[in-house]
């Protein structure tokens, strides 16, 4: 099989790795691709996977690309072509591709639609409103007592979010999203809910229009800096699976949120066929959805993936084929660890284009793999090429030691202005 991968990030780069190990794939191309996918090859027959300069969002040239070389599957990776409708154009040309449609990619594209869906059936989540007056949304933010996530309704590569625990606070955060335009366009309309509290955890289920198949538990770090703190970002660092919940408890988690969820799709026409990723608050009153994505998280990919036993590829067909039913998800026992090294200043302004040593040094520890997420290559070097630069992830028998294998990888790596959080997965260790 030939096979098209579309993004640049993390997240990418872990699918290439982990779709790269398919006994199925002989070829591989990845728009744009990063410095890190670029140095991946195919298991199967040794071949390098190419990247080609066409960037996620560029509708037109992938299209031309792909019928040009007529992959059997494309991937996509990122939210933004998903919300701009890259599924529904490759297949109203005929080419396989998997990811949701523009009508299912709403559930990420717009938080208002979201939350409106989980009122409409029943999906336990904050109270909340959406607005396009700031005016308006200040009042309903002071009825909360200024407690509150306000958020950009449309797509701000995951920091459309700003937290607050007053009322001035909230009305900064309004004037700052609405009239100071933060986030751009994304702005225009905001969804202001609750603010909630607990746990915070990821699942991710892949589904195939009907049947929702449910991941482990996750849990991502969203804050910049340790002890949660600091602005959001779009995550400094995962771990799989997260202690909080048994077996039986995900199971019950998931069957809250996933079947009226499923039930909704159905009732309302949407063909799901994807990653559904619902980051969930578990409450002293049960669990309740903070949002919906439409896609792999990153860098919560970079740790389920080294745990899933399963050909990919497989099952990335069965979901596109609609028979995901008689699939059987199989994860291995290990606990999986990732720490982001990010570039100075990120989630602000920050440099690019800084040399990265150590990289072959982390490459020959046992069971650690460096994931790339924002590096190019420049006269043969590795340079920094984004906000989040690396995701340095490990894998052990337990979460103590896997952790201790991502720090150990994360010290032999150096770039000037580099800086991480040093507590991811402390939460489940305490």
């Amino acid at each position: 099989m030939k096979l098209l991968v579309i993004g640049s990030g993390g997240r990418e780069h872990a699918l290439v790795w982990k779709l790269a190990q398919s006994p199925l794939v002989t070829r591989m191309w990845c728009a744009p691709g990063n410095a890190g996918i670029a140095g991946e090859s195919i298991q199967k027959n040794g071949a390098a996977v190419e990247c080609v300069a066409i960037g996620a969002e560029d509708l037109a040239r992938l299209l031309k690309f792909a019928q040009e070389h007529r992959p059997d599957l494309t991937v996509v990776g990122p939210d933004n072509p998903l919300a701009a409708g890259i599924v529904d154009l490759f297949q109203k040309h005929g080419l396989k591709i998997w990811g949701p449609n523009q009508k299912a990619a709403q559930f990420e594209a717009s938080k208002a639609f979201a939350q409106d869906f989980m009122v409409r059936h029943g999906i336990p989540t904050a109270k909340s409103g959406t607005f396009s007056d700031p005016e308006a949304a200040k009042k309903f933010a002071a009825s909360l007592d200024g407690r509150c996530a306000v958020k950009a309704d449309g797509l701000a590569l995951g920091k459309g979010v700003l937290l607050t625990a007053s009322v001035r606070e909230a009305e900064q955060a309004v004037e700052e999203i609405m009239v100071g335009k933060a986030f751009g366009a994304a702005g225009q309309r905001i969804v202001i809910q609750e603010l909630l509290e607990g746990m915070e955890i990821s699942l991710h289920a892949l589904c195939d229009g009907t049947v929702a198949k449910l991941f482990p538990t996750s849990q991502d770090h969203k804050r910049a800096l340790d002890g949660d703190a600091g602005l959001n970002t779009g995550g400094m660092g995962t771990y799989s699976p997260a202690p909080f919940l048994s077996d039986a408890e995900l199971k019950s988690v998931g069957d809250a949120i996933l079947q009226p969820w499923l039930r909704g799709c159905a009732a309302e026409g949407i063909d799901f066929r994807g990653i559904i990723y619902p980051g969930v608050m578990l409450t002293k009153s049960g669990p309740k959805v903070l949002e919906f994505n439409a896609r792999f998280g990153d860098p919560e990919t970079q740790v389920y993936l080294p745990r899933l036993e399963n050909d990919l590829v497989e099952l990335l067909l069965a979901s596109v084929e609609g028979r995901l039913a008689n699939a059987e998800l199989k994860w291995s026992a290990n606990a999986c660890v990732c720490v982001v090294m990010a570039s100075g200043g990120y989630p602000g302004n920050y440099p690019k284009g800084k040399v990265i040593t150590g990289l072959d040094v982390a490459a020959k520890l046992p069971d650690t793999k460096v994931f790339h997420a924002g590096t190019a290559l420049k006269d043969g070097q590795v340079v920094t090429n984004g906000g989040r630069v690396l995701g340095v992830t490990a894998w052990a028998k337990d979460l103590k030691s896997a952790r201790a294998s991502a720090y150990a990888a994360v010290e032999v790596i150096h770039f000037e202005g580099a800086h991480w959080r040093r507590d991811i997965a402390a939460k489940a260790l305490r």
